[in-house]
């Protein structure tokens, strides 16, 4: 009969509060992430990361250590969005930009519209994303 001791396959720490898995000889860590949303990542979301990465590779780091890295990019793409639709729709009342030109001049309602937008998605870009 085999009298070896055997060790126990899943070990509680009571001290950390941490789990331990027996691989081969030694016990690793049971970490597991929280659920991270699953929503798709937009443009805003793309362009903050990646000026987090670039330019604030501390902030970028303490946010992935966090967790908060996700909710965060959300955050951002929301608000970016938000805002470019309500400054387009101001910009454009201000500029004159109305339905009457849409229907009698289409292709003129397509440019200004366009410039309102663009112009919009500049100062957002600026003053939401990489700031």
């Amino acid at each position: 009969m085999n009298t070896e001791n055997t060790l126990p396959a899943t070990v509680h720490d009571e001290t950390n509060g941490l789990t331990y898995d027996l691989v081969g000889d030694y016990y690793y860590p049971d970490l597991t992430l929280p659920p991270q949303p699953t929503e798709d990542i937009g443009r805003f979301r793309r362009m903050r990361k990646k000026y987090l990465k670039e330019h604030q590779p501390d902030t970028f780091a303490l946010m992935l250590m966090e967790n908060t890295l996700i909710q965060h990019l959300i955050e951002i793409d929301r608000q970016a969005n938000e805002q470019i639709e309500l400054i387009t729709l101001q910009l454009a009342q201000t500029e004159g930009v109305t339905e009457d030109l849409k229907a009698s001049e289409q292709f003129e309602w397509i440019h200004r519209m366009n410039s309102c937008r663009a112009r919009t998605e500049e100062q957002v870009i600026r003053e939401i994303v990489l700031a």
